[in-house]
């Protein structure tokens, strides 16, 4: 039998996700809340669940829905862009000293949040199987904080504390669950509009990072990684 994938925040690269499990002869999923985005999933030949990822109960029906059509759950994915800026306030949050707490909430709880409600389903669903994966995406911000950014950081770090932790917990019972840093804007559709003037190779590219996650989630219990940082050879790495 097929093993299968669910990916939560399945549009960009959510998507490329998806077709390298495809293309690797697994199943896949996609959890998205728009209906474009779901439609996109059908195009692709996975299957489109319509749920909430930073909703305990939505996202345990869809990981029960896609191990019911699909006949197994062996891992899960986590792409999801989960901060909920202001509508006014600076990216990242702004400087600390003239921040409120609705960015607070927005680029950190919302952030933290959402990786906690995927470790926690996450973990409850591959229980019921044999183990599997559990991989968290997140960005640069996880390994270091920049000013006027320190909101998106405290999020970023709280999601790979959490990881962390899962990992520890988690790994005698057969589930691998692993940190994947991208520390680079990924070019996509998304980020189209403001890296115009940056070089290529400055820039993640979303099939080799997705290869990336499937590096992780078909290793063996011998040489396992539980984080890992990729950087495009044209931007700066920081050790």
């Amino acid at each position: 039998m097929a093993k299968t994938v669910v990916v939560l925040g399945a549009r960009n690269l959510g998507g490329a996700i998806i077709d390298q499990f495809l293309a690797l002869g697994w199943n896949a999923a996609g959890v998205a809340r728009s209906d474009d985005t779901l439609e996109r999933v059908r195009q692709k030949g996975a299957l489109a669940i319509g749920a909430n990822a930073a909703d305990l109960s939505s996202l345990s029906d869809a990981l029960r829905t896609a191990r019911t059509e699909l006949g197994s759950l062996d891992a899960v994915v986590n792409a999801v862009t989960a901060a909920r800026p202001t509508p006014a306030g600076p990216f990242g949050g702004g400087a600390l000293a003239t921040a409120d707490l609705d960015a607070f909430r927005g680029w950190t709880v919302a952030v933290a949040e959402q990786a906690f409600v995927f470790l926690l389903v996450g973990a409850a669903a591959l229980r019921e199987g044999d183990g599997g994966a559990l991989i968290q995406i997140t960005g640069g911000s996880s390994r270091r904080a920049m000013p006027g950014k320190g909101l998106w950081a405290a999020g970023a770090f709280a999601t790979r504390a959490l990881v962390q932790a899962a990992a520890q917990e988690l790994r005698e019972e057969g589930i691998h669950a692993a940190l994947l840093v991208v520390d680079a804007t990924i070019e996509s559709a998304k980020t189209s509009e403001f890296t115009r003037e940056v070089p290529r190779d400055a820039l993640g590219d979303m099939r080799q990072i997705a290869a990336t996650v499937a590096f992780l989630v078909r290793q063996e219990s011998r040489a396992l990684s539980h984080e890992l940082v990729v950087t495009p050879a044209g931007e700066r790495w920081v050790p």
